[in-house]
């Protein structure tokens, strides 16, 4: 049996994700942190609202679905404590995820941070990086709700990461174009460009678009609920108590 933590357990990612804990065989819900509960019990689990109680938790991994300003203190902390991390809020950095995965190989235990956890997703950030090969010029558009805190996405940010280990790092566009309001041309990444749409009604969508002499190649994936990301959850808790070090995108339990 695993046990598992949910941090954000009120927010819309957090309570799908206890649902899908609640319906697995193999879990158990062992506790729940979010700062501003008022009740000390849901779910047949105790609530928390300061990390620093759970310290004595008999618990085996820590689930994540906060926010982008807490979320490296609470990956940190859950690896200080013996709890593997299952992180899905998004907005590190490079130099973050380096020293949590350094300390995750100090203290010898297992952890994911997944830009996206629907498989459709990491497929389609696979799909792109074989297309990238061939069609060497790309712009993604990723489009999520409203309430998204970080733009551009980490499933945008990890898939031109992927990108760019198969292509030439170029400028794209006219060599003397101009923008006449900032911004129009999106995010530069390595001369590839990430356009950011927030937008109500929206989940978790994005585009991958490729151009060259006389053809266009487009790659979608659309995230239509909250509960298209529960497999890709469930397959990271399972995975990380099989591992000895964190690891950077759900492609690496996959296989691809």
């Amino acid at each position: 049996m695993i046990k598992v933590i949910i941090a954000g357990f009120k927010g819309r990612m957090g309570s799908t994700a206890v649902n899908m804990v609640l319906e697995q065989k193999d879990f158990e819900l062992a506790g729940l942190l979010d700062p501003f509960a008022a009740e000390t019990e849901a779910f047949g689990a105790p609530v928390f609202r300061n990390k620093e109680d759970l310290t004595a938790l008999d618990a085996d991994v820590w689930v994540d679905f906060t926010q982008p300003a807490v979320a490296f203190e609470n990956t940190k902390f859950a690896l200080e404590h013996g709890f593997r991390p299952v992180i899905g809020t998004t907005g590190f950095t490079e130099e973050q995820i380096a020293d949590l995965t350094i300390l995750s190989k100090e203290h010898q235990l297992g952890g994911l941070i997944a830009p996206n956890f629907a498989l459709g997703a990491v497929l389609l950030m696979q799909f792109s990086k074989a297309a990238a090969k061939y069609f060497p010029d790309v712009e993604i558009i990723e489009l999520h709700h409203d309430a998204k805190k970080d733009a551009p996405s980490g499933t945008a940010v990890k898939t031109a990461e992927l990108i760019s280990e198969v292509r030439l790092a170029h400028k794209q566009g006219a060599a003397d174009e101009s923008e006449t309001l900032v911004g129009a041309r999106g995010a530069d990444f390595e001369g590839m460009r990430i356009h950011s749409v927030r937008l109500s009604g929206l989940v978790a969508h994005q585009e991958v678009i490729f151009g060259s002499k006389g053809e266009g190649l487009t790659l979608r994936h659309d995230s239509y609920d909250r509960v298209s990301f529960m497999t890709g959850v469930a397959l990271g808790i399972r995975e990380v108590v099989k591992v000895n070090e964190l690891k950077y995108g759900l492609e690496h339990f996959l296989e691809l």
